[in-house]
């Protein structure tokens, strides 16, 4: 996959004679300011950066502490591109985030060699972060990256009052399977309902965590609560379609799950306090509880099913699933 690669100075000719330098190196953004390089980076990511340090309006420096304070751009490396060669200026570059620096006029060689060097830098700390975040078994989000995109896709869901439901899954009677079938198949069991989970889930801004044991986890964005119903009836399907026999299952003759899933859609007016840290983490508390409420209630209905439910908001921010309201939805074999 090639590199994506942001230039961004307020001299048009000085970004062309980067991006001359840098035609075989990935695909290339460019942006004559700090407004719209933000606005390129958030839409998506780059692999690296390559900022001019002064610019009129929104400063380099300005820029690079703003990509810094986004979770999502963090860990994109910044190289500062100026004609300032005195030492304070670089310390207060090192101080907003940088990682480089690369003094006007660009030597061509020098480019390439450090922009090459800190993209290799990259690569091997996204594979760390990646293994680190990473189920062994299942190969699928684990607990802990599952724990850092939901506080991520929450916050943005606020900020854009955009609609986010969390599904919660569990396999039925999973313990029994185990029992019957040993461990190894088992586990083999784990990974083939991890794939058919993700394959169900058809965005890339979708995620699919391993949640524990038995149990999955899954975070849908911009996603209503008629969207999660079709996800749910998909997931269903999906498991059920693998066909892995279950012959201590009182459910069904294959293995099937059960979900609970909470939509979160922000009422007007409702909430105004909520973006604070411990309003947040008690918000994000109570829309995992209101999934597993629903996945109670699945579960308590006879399985094999999914009860989805709206999560209401409080002036406060808190959330509360509403089970009177839930709906119930079934698999295709139940609905026959």
């Amino acid at each position: 996959m090639p590199y994506n690669l942001l230039l961004v100075d307020d001299d048009p000719s000085a970004i062309q004679l980067m991006a001359q330098i840098l035609a075989d190196d990935g695909k290339l953004r460019f942006a004559t300011n700090g407004a719209d390089a933000l606005r390129l980076a958030l839409d998506a990511p780059p692999d690296l950066v390559l900022l001019d340090a002064e610019m009129p309006g929104l400063g380099g420096f300005e820029v690079c502490a703003a990509l810094k304070a986004e979770p999502a751009l963090a860990d994109v490396p910044v190289i500062f591109v100026t004609s300032h060669r005195d030492e304070a200026f670089e310390v207060a570059g090192f101080a907003v985030g940088a990682v480089d620096f690369i003094a006007k006029p660009v030597n061509p060689q020098l480019l390439l060699v450090r922009v090459r060097s800190q993209l290799r830098v990259k690569r091997m700390a996204d594979e760390l972060r990646s293994n680190a975040s990473t189920d062994a078994l299942t190969g699928i989000a684990n607990r802990r990256r599952f724990d850092e995109t939901l506080e991520r896709e929450w916050l943005r869901a606020r900020r854009a009052r955009d609609p986010l439901a969390l599904v919660l899954v569990d396999i039925d009677l999973f313990k029994l399977y185990n029992d019957h079938y040993g461990h190894p198949a088992g586990d083999d069991c784990l990974r083939r309902v991890a794939r058919a989970l993700s394959a169900g889930c058809m965005r890339p801004a979708d995620t699919v965590a391993r949640y524990g044991g038995e149990e999955f986890a899954l975070i849908l964005p911009q996603t209503p609560t008629l969207g999660a119903e079709h996800v749910a009836r998909r997931l269903l399907d999906a498991v059920e379609g693998l066909s892995i026999p279950h012959a201590g299952s009182t459910v069904a003759e294959v293995v099937t799950i059960s979900a609970g899933i909470a939509c979160y859609a922000e009422k007007s007016g409702a909430g105004a306090s909520a973006d604070t840290p411990g309003v947040a983490e008690g918000a994000i508390r109570a829309l995992i509880d209101a999934a597993d409420s629903g996945l109670y209630a699945a579960k308590r209905a006879g399985r094999a099913r999914a009860c989805v439910l709206d999560a209401k908001e409080d002036q406060q921010g808190m959330l509360e699933g509403d089970l009177q309201a839930s709906q119930m939805v079934a698999s295709s074999r139940m609905r026959r």
